[in-house]
């Protein structure tokens, strides 16, 4: 506050400009705020007791290390990138390792909210030309598009193949490959994240896969899940479970969902390993995550 002396016409007329550059901010000391920026980037990384996609087992029941990056920009686009140890058994012959690419835009409304893009699964150092798909079709991999809504805590995401299904050829009840295409294979998941406060979290998923040609492809898989967020890590413990066919103990049709703890190229031929398990059991996974 300026006070202004009317002792005399002089001193107010000194008086007067005094207050108008009192009150002019570009006068200031104080530097001028900084726009922030269009542009952020994230990274992320997780220990899990065991790694399961889409319900189904990837890593043969043992721990997985995972992490990734994210870029996203102001005007709702981001890309990202996410990788983790897998199991050859699994369906990647001579493959260890997942590398997942994607990109999308994002856009909010109030509560609701729309996501869509596209992903493409890789797995450097896998066969997939024992798996049906030709001489020529390198690696095991997947691309999808997808398109999601959400609003407030609950999800909901669609997912279409647009190639074969993580380089799978359709497969008849008696475990004969048919030669056909698993192109538009589908997965549709819902999924709930509720904040209990005090860095607690509650969540669920359900989800159901439509495979295309092959026989007890398709399943449904759930999940129910706690997490606490302790300065920045994030402790998590879930049931997941599903019902796809993985009998492995003598079943008269063809199981999809019994895994080996390996698979391999043996002169041009898909070869198992000695153990077996149903990839689809229900089990309880821990894992400790953190974003940076």
């Amino acid at each position: 506050m300026n006070r202004i002396v009317l002792a005399t016409a002089l001193s107010a007329a000194i008086a007067a400009p005094a207050i108008a550059l009192a009150d002019d901010p570009a006068q200031t000391d104080s530097p001028p705020a900084e726009e922030a920026s269009p542009h952020a980037l994230t990274g992320n990384l997780a220990l899990v007791s065991s790694y399961r996609f889409r319900g189904i087992d990837q890593t043969f029941g043992k721990p997985a290390l995972q992490g990734g990056f994210d870029y996203a920009h102001a005007s709702g686009f981001y890309l990202g990138n996410w990788n983790s140890n897998v199991s050859s058994g699994a369906g990647f012959p001579e493959g260890n390792l997942e590398m997942d690419f994607y990109g999308g835009y994002k856009a909010s409304f109030g509560d609701f909210g729309i996501d869509l893009g596209a992903i493409y699964y890789y797995y450097p150092g896998s066969t997939a030309s024992i798996l049906g798909t030709g001489a020529n079709s390198g690696a095991v991999h997947n691309a999808e598009v997808y398109l999601g809504a959400s609003w407030k805590f609950l999800s909901l995401k669609y997912f279409y193949a647009v190639d074969d299904y993580f380089s799978l050829r359709g497969v008849n009840s008696l475990g004969q490959s048919t030669g056909q295409s698993t192109r538009g294979t589908q997965y549709l998941d819902l999924s709930a994240n509720y904040d209990l406060g005090d860095g607690w979290g509650i969540n669920a998923h359900l989800g159901r896969l439509f495979m295309k040609n092959v026989s007890d492809g398709d399943y449904t898989d759930w999940k129910l899940g706690v997490t606490k967020d302790i300065s920045g890590w994030v402790l998590a413990l879930s049931y997941i479970g599903t019902n796809a066919a993985g009998d492995c103990s003598g079943a008269t049709t063809y199981q999809p969902y019994c895994f080996s703890n390996s698979n391999s190229d043996v002169n041009g031929v898909l070869t198992y390993g000695s153990h077996f398990k149903d990839a689809g059991r229900g089990i309880a996974v821990v894992s400790v995550s953190r974003t940076f």
